[in-house]
């Protein structure tokens, strides 16, 4: 496909700055704020490592479920996507169909990327593949492109992985006594240990005995197995917390019931649905506690709905581009989980993420229910996430914030990626929300104070996480 390829008057330096007030406030208090990533699934071992990367297409492609699904719906085939074709082919493919992805956000992030790291102005497509190809793969191949070196272009100060409990923290023990200036902390996720209704549950209990050194043959193990875990996560730095469910459970038990449903489970009984609701809950309300008294953040994704191409599942496995939005009744649940520990002065600092526009306005509105005076936004609404981390979903969040909630408090952005190039992802946050304030501005919705809008948006995007997150 034939395409202008000059970018000059596309990413540019006021790319989505539509008013001079918008540019004022990008360019002067958010522009060269460091960032802080409290959500991600980078590579703790290719951080330790700073890792070097054999090509572009595994720097930027591999591993990128986004750019797989964009790939699928264009009529790439998937041998130029997860299978064995070479490096320059899967690019290749991939640049032939850019020119393609108009008006999704894959579109703007490649473009920034290509700029911001490789210094590219050029609009990628299959007339121009081979040449960035053969550019971006020489540049690839250099310690200006290891891990560390990549985040440190972006002025990243601190990354936050996606842990399991079973996880030694081998790589980020290594990483912190090697005095690099990126900072990395892991994060404590629980999932496979609160999915009880999973084939392969008992196997993992299996393997969360051998990380705890510990038998787990009643639920009152596996609570202690799991305390050792997160006793050893908060040695090694760890500080937040994160969990990635439909919906928050809220379905309460008395203990001995409890056990008898995690016995059941592990002499290999199928288990009925409120069983399971009831052994969630329990086993939630057991992690809250613990991450409460070590004053952790704990993080809730909720509302996807994963695994939906049950052959592809089988081919490619989990996180290969097959989840989408899911419609989960989470509001009356969630109140009631949150309200049974805030009734004991028990919840801790809260990040609530939704997938589904449609809970929006509910959980811009149930943060305030629990937001106690004690912490400025001490219960956040976290930003877009996933299929809403593009500019309607951004906007649509950040309004929705700021008329049912305080924006001034908010934390602002993460990328939530697998990839080290995905960076840029703040700057397009960063912009976005200028140009929401700056447009304020120029319409008279605001006073016409550049200097004291400039300090809420230097707080959002990066002072707000500062303060926070308890970060040693």
């Amino acid at each position: 496909m034939e395409v202008n390829q000059s970018i000059n008057r596309f990413i540019n330096e006021d790319f989505l700055l539509e008013t001079e007030s918008a540019k004022l406030l990008y360019h002067n208090y958010a522009k060269e704020l460091p960032i802080i990533d409290y959500h991600s699934h980078l590579s703790p071992k290719a951080i330790s490592e700073n890792k070097i990367f054999n090509s572009v297409t595994s720097l930027w492609l591999s591993g990128d479920h986004y750019k797989w699904r964009a790939l699928r719906t264009l009529g790439v085939n998937e041998r130029y996507i997860t299978g064995k074709s070479t490096n320059q082919e899967k690019f290749t493919q991939f640049a032939s169909v850019v020119p393609l992805m108009v008006r999704n956000p894959i579109y703007h992030w490649t473009h920034m990327e290509l700029q911001r790291y490789f210094g590219i102005n050029e609009l990628l497509s299959e007339k121009n593949a081979n040449r960035i190809y053969n550019k971006t793969n020489k540049l690839v191949n250099s310690s200006f492109f290891s891990t560390l070196s990549l985040l440190e272009k972006m002025k990243v100060e601190r990354v936050c992985t996606t842990d399991d409990p079973i996880d030694n923290l081998e790589h980020h023990v290594n990483h912190s006594k090697s005095g690099n200036s990126v900072y990395m902390n892991p994060t404590f996720r629980p999932d496979k240990s609160i999915l009880i209704n999973a084939t392969d549950y008992n196997e993992y209990v299996d393997t969360l005995e051998i990380a705890a050194s510990i038998k787990i043959n009643s639920f009152d193990d596996l609570c202690e197995a799991l305390q050792k875990r997160i006793d050893f996560f908060h040695i090694k730095g760890c500080r937040i917390s994160d969990h990635g469910l439909e919906y928050i459970p809220f379905k309460c038990a008395s203990l001995a019931e409890i056990k008898k449903i995690y016995s059941k489970k592990r002499k290999g009984g199928i288990l009925e649905s409120e069983e399971i609701q009831k052994f969630q809950t329990a086993i939630l309300i057991f992690l809250c506690k613990a991450y409460h008294k070590l004053g952790w953040v704990q993080q809730f994704h909720l509302g996807a709905m994963r695994n939906n191409n049950s052959r592809m599942l089988k081919k490619l496995g989990p996180d290969t581009g097959w989840d989408s939005i899911g419609q989960y009744p989470i509001a009356f649940s969630l109140s009631r989980f949150l309200d049974s520990l805030d009734e004991k002065d028990e919840l801790s600092k809260t990040i609530l993420y939704n997938i589904n526009p449609a809970d929006n306005e509910m959980l811009a509105t149930m943060i305030g229910n629990f937001n106690d005076g004690s912490r400025k936004g001490k219960i956040q609404w976290g930003s877009g996430w996933w299929f809403l981390d593009q500019i309607d979903g951004m906007t649509d969040q950040i309004n929705t914030l700021s008329n049912m909630g305080m924006i001034s408090s908010f934390i602002g952005m993460l990328t939530d990626s697998r990839s080290f190039l995905s960076f840029p992802r703040h700057e397009y946050f960063r912009r976005l929300i200028c140009n929401l304030f700056g447009n304020d501005l120029e319409k008279g919705y605001l006073p016409s104070d550049i200097n004291w809008i400039g300090k809420i948006i230097s707080d959002i995007s990066y002072h707000n996480t500062k303060n926070y997150f308890d970060f040693k």
